[in-house]
């Protein structure tokens, strides 16, 4: 009986040994170095996954790492916050060292104040929507270009009327009784506030007249990008005048080629929630003349 379990004691570890080195001649191991594409810095904590698979790693403090592929692997994937990632194809190499580019995000220029600056490089509270991003549709003030695209930033439709007024918050409203809307900044020169005029109460309760958009003067389809300044650091440039932020607006510019021609067409169709029954002239003449309406 002893005899017996030793030879199945034996059988087992010999099956394990066989098992575990198939396991090990199966997968093979990639090493080498992630570093900045643009000086040469070892990038620590950069990602390695092997492309497929559930295995990866990340580099050591000085960009080095080691990872174990499995058989049938073909693609190694490096990526860093910050950088686009790059695949690269295994064949038989066991050493592969890669240099990563900064990404396209990290590389945009936004206007900030007076002048612009890397997307990499801005410190401050600032969104840039290019004219890819815009909304799409039929709009009757170019703020809606934006409606829904920058946090923190409320955009209200007050009339259906092209050119109409709109309301821009930024960062919720910061005063109780003077002017909370934002500064306009459009090709480097800041609007005068009187430009956003409100709607004016009509004598006699006849209703309100509706405000006018200081971008109303702008063809939306002319518009390159719309940047939001938020914070005190951004719109600092602009002193008291900025204080409830500031929306930069850049248009496009004649760049060089063969001309082009563009065309878009768009239709939309608005309704008002709830009709109301009102006065036709002839009765509301009349109302006028039993009740006297209007006199006080």
């Amino acid at each position: 009986m002893k005899l017996k379990v030793d030879y199945v004691t034996k059988l087992l570890l010999l099956l394990a040994v066989l098992a575990l080195s198939n396991f090990a001649y199966a997968q093979r191991t990639i090493t080498g170095t992630v570093t900045d594409a643009e000086n040469g810095e070892p990038l620590i904590g950069a990602n390695i996954l092997v492309v497929g698979t559930s295995t990866g790693t990340i580099t050591d403090f000085d960009g080095k790492y080691q990872v174990n592929v499995p058989e049938g692997a073909t693609t190694l994937e490096f990526s860093y916050t910050g950088y686009a990632a790059q695949r690269v194809e295994i064949g038989g190499q066991t050493t592969i060292d890669v240099s990563l580019s900064a990404g396209e995000v990290l590389e945009e220029v936004v206007v900030v104040g007076y002048g612009t600056v890397k997307k990499s490089d801005l410190t401050g509270s600032v969104t840039s929507v290019k004219e890819e991003d815009f909304n799409k549709g039929v709009f009757t003030a170019p703020d809606q270009l934006i409606q829904g695209k920058v946090a923190g930033v409320q955009v209200l439709n007050n009339s259906g009327q092209p050119g109409g007024a709109t309301t821009v918050r930024i960062r919720g409203n910061s005063s109780v009784r003077a002017g909370s809307q934002p500064l306009y900044v459009v090709d480097g020169v800041p609007l005068d506030g009187r430009a956003a005029r409100p709607g004016v109460d009509l004598p006699g309760g006849g209703g309100t007249t509706p405000g006018a958009n200081p971008l109303n003067f702008i063809n939306p389809d002319d518009i390159a990008s719309i940047e939001v300044l938020k914070d005190a650091s951004a719109t600092a440039i602009y002193g008291s005048r900025g204080a409830n932020g500031v929306v930069i607006v850049t248009t496009k510019k004649g760049r060089s080629g063969d001309p082009t021609i563009n065309f878009s067409l768009s239709t939309g169709v608005s309704s008002i929630l709830k009709k109301y029954d009102v006065l036709t002239g002839d009765e509301y003449r009349a109302a006028l003349a039993e009740y006297g309406l209007g006199s006080g």
